[in-house]
């Protein structure tokens, strides 16, 4: 049983590289290489010539969206986390959230969760925004910091409820549907971020400004090429750093120990499922910011209803993230 110095000296050392901008160019680079890779495909150079100064066009709506939207896809994802280690439906499992009935280990796995996917969508505010110092292993969050991701959770969780009411009863595959549905529906999607923003203000007790302001709906703004590269290839890192850190935390696991298990392929079966739940949640945070569209597509559904091959790509990313962030901490 390794001691808490140790544990705590790993994680450090990953939070170093977290918020180290050279190791994320570096990390997103091996990440879309090996995607290409498992497709037995030829990777394109990652960064080409000019990227640097190159600039993309976002919608200032859809981004506000993103922003907001993230706790929503840790709560599915959670939740479903949940099913697997005990049973149940996602509306029971919802319900005790908003009931205050989860016991810890049941929180510390939500916020995980939540920790994940507010990671996942930093790198497409601008990368310089890895460095600072709330970007850090989540088992180094402040009291603060983690009520926050837990207020946020329940927020989401205080909008979800009420829109299962006509599944709520149903068997758990028939609200995974449902539930499913509501991933992909852009009016929920932006009504969902404006209540989580809203909710967000109020528990900081400030004004609540307006979600989308006069002209929104047609600004835009200029988004790096670099970043947003970086970011779109990035999130099977956060979500295997989130993954270790629950693990230290709820296991007391040495987190290079962990890593070793997963590039050797010998992690118990529902603890590899759990990271491919992160690496979902990661992934779906980024979605919105590249464009909302993106969420209607078949794809962008509850983990549990992912055909095996997708599922796949994720322990891809994940067994990817490990292999480069072992070499680092030996």
């Amino acid at each position: 049983m390794p001691d808490e110095k140790q544990i705590q000296n790993e994680l450090l050392k990953i939070t170093a590289l977290l918020r180290d901008t050279s190791f994320a160019l570096e990390m997103a680079a091996g990440q879309e290489a090996a995607y290409y890779s498992s497709g037995n495909e030829a990777a394109p150079v990652f960064l080409p010539e000019g990227s640097d100064a190159s600039v993309i066009t976002r919608s200032v709506k859809e981004e506000k969206i993103a922003i907001s939207i993230a706790p929503f896809y840790a709560l599915e994802c959670g939740i479903g986390a949940i099913m697997e280690q005990s049973g149940g439906t996602p509306a029971e499992w919802i319900k005790a959230l908003l009931d205050k009935k989860l016991d810890s280990g049941k929180i510390l796995l939500l916020n995980r969760f939540a920790n994940a996917a507010w990671k996942a969508g930093q790198p497409f505010r601008g990368l310089e925004r890895v460095t600072r110092a709330v970007f850090v292993s989540s088992s180094f969050l402040s009291e603060e910091e983690v009520q926050k991701d837990y207020d946020q959770l329940y927020a989401a969780a205080t909008k979800l409820l009420p829109a299962m009411q006509q599944v709520k009863d149903a068997p758990r595959q028939v609200q995974l549907q449902g539930l499913g549905a509501l991933l992909k529906d852009r009016l929920f999607t932006e009504d969902m971020a404006a209540h989580i923003a809203t909710a967000y203000y109020t528990a900081l007790h400030q004004p609540v400004p307006s979600f989308l302001e006069p002209g929104d709906e047609s600004a835009t703004k200029l988004t790096g090429v670099k970043d947003e590269k970086i970011a779109v290839n990035i999130a099977g890192f956060y979500a295997l750093e989130c993954g270790v850190s629950y693990f230290a935390a709820a296991q007391h696991r040495l987190p290079s120990e962990i890593l070793h298990a997963i590039v050797s392929d010998s992690l118990d079966a529902k603890e590899k499922t759990l990271f491919q739940r992160f690496a979902n949640v990661t992934w779906k945070a980024g979605q919105p910011f590249r464009g909302l569209e993106r969420i209607e597509r078949p794809v962008f559904t509850c983990f549990d209803l992912l055909p095996p091959q997708e599922v796949e790509k994720d322990w891809v990313q994940v067994r990817s993230a490990a292999k480069k962030l072992l070499k680092h901490l030996e």
